[in-house]
């Protein structure tokens, strides 16, 4: 997996928060869709935090992997 420091503005995505996140501040995820890679950042801190960005194909192997 490769990480490299978001230079444009990913506040333009589209995040998503998952579907098991509780509506009480818990630790979340949060996930956006960009050209060819997945963006993960941690919903507390969307604005200030950090954004690990995955190839799409890496993410994918991930969700498998996960999943099994």
């Amino acid at each position: 997996m490769s990480m490299e420091q978001v230079t444009k503005n990913v506040d333009e995505l589209r995040w998503f928060k998952s579907s098991y996140s509780g509506s009480d501040g818990g630790d979340c995820v949060e996930v956006a869709v960009d050209h060819d890679t997945v963006c993960v950042r941690d919903s507390k801190a969307a604005g200030a935090g950090p954004v690990l960005r995955i190839e799409r194909g890496e993410w994918a192997a991930f969700v498998t992997f996960a999943r099994g």
